[in-house]
């Protein structure tokens, strides 16, 4: 943990809404004047796509129908712990890109699918911001979490996630319905073990719930919309972070409380809740740095 130079890490799964809550957060850091270091959950992974192609093809003929993006065996958990770690300590560290397109990976001479050499940083970032799918993971070689100032959980109801992902996969990669069942299942061990615990270690927790019928989401035809939802927003210590409750009531139509450290806002309200109780957090991180 540190004040001098804050860690933020929002973890959660593809399509789960980190997207949003990172536009949340561009918007807080421009408004108010912050300089991040931002680094993308992606380039911890331990492949790139060709050889992560290879491993899953070793892994399956070797008898293991777990291995994923999700555990440890694809991921350099240690490397992540070590970033957050010494940017926490001294406000440098090393980073590296993964290439997810032909346009990202046209500037740098490099295929799609491949990681940028890691560099240093530059100097005078004001803290690292951290998006992707293990911000909070612990394992028994790794503890990431110990080293985050402030975690948030970005999960939907697991149905919904897995709408989310069929559709996704299908529209955008072409895969058959078969494919991307099997993809489902192979997480699963992976997903329950090293992605579900994180969201008990998070400070705030931001779940999607959907209110139509998503009880077979393998025969859903489209994506519930954010107007068909509602967000479940948990704190795991309002006193911690000053949860103004009743403000955030007055501010956000259609809001209620459902427990005591628990906020639920419409659906369509999810960016505006989460910068109107994150700004003030961070402001406080930072003026706490002396």
């Amino acid at each position: 943990m540190s004040k001098k130079h804050p860690v933020i890490a929002v973890t959660g799964s593809s399509g789960a809404g980190t997207t949003t809550v990172k536009v949340a957060f561009e918007h807080i850091f421009r408004r108010e004047g912050i300089n991040p270091l931002v680094i993308e959950g992606d380039s911890y992974h331990r492949y790139d796509r060709a050889a992560m192609k290879e491993a899953m093809k070793k892994a399956e003929a070797e008898g293991n129908r777990n291995f994923s993006h999700f555990g440890p065996e694809a991921n350099i958990f240690d490397k992540l712990e070590e970033t957050f770690k010494t940017y926490g300590e001294t406000g440098a560290c090393q980073r590296r890109y993964y290439l997810h397109s032909d346009e990202e990976a046209a500037p740098y001479g490099q295929k799609p699918g491949e990681f940028t050499p890691w560099e240093d940083i530059p100097a005078g970032t004001d803290l690292l911001f951290y998006e992707g799918l293990h911000g909070g993971v612990v394992t028994e070689d790794a503890n990431v979490a110990q080293f985050v100032d402030l975690l948030i959980g970005v999960v939907p109801l697991v149905n919904l996630e897995w709408i989310q992902k069929i559709h996704r996969d299908a529209a955008e990669r072409g895969y058959s319905a078969e494919a991307i069942v099997d993809t489902i299942l192979r997480r699963m061990h992976d997903y329950v073990n090293y992605i579900t615990p994180q969201f008990s270690r998070t400070d705030i927790n931001f779940q999607r719930v959907p209110t139509v019928d998503t009880s077979n989401p393998f025969i859903a035809r489209d994506i519930p919309t954010a107007d068909e939802s509602f967000v479940v927003i948990r704190f795991r210590d309002p006193k911690k972070h000053s949860v103004d409750f009743p403000y955030l009531l007055n501010m956000l139509e259609g809001s209620f409380m459902s427990r005591r450290n628990t906020i639920v806002v419409p659906g369509g309200k999810m960016g505006f809740a989460m910068e109107i109780i994150l700004a003030p957090i961070i402001e406080q991180m930072l003026a706490g740095r002396g």
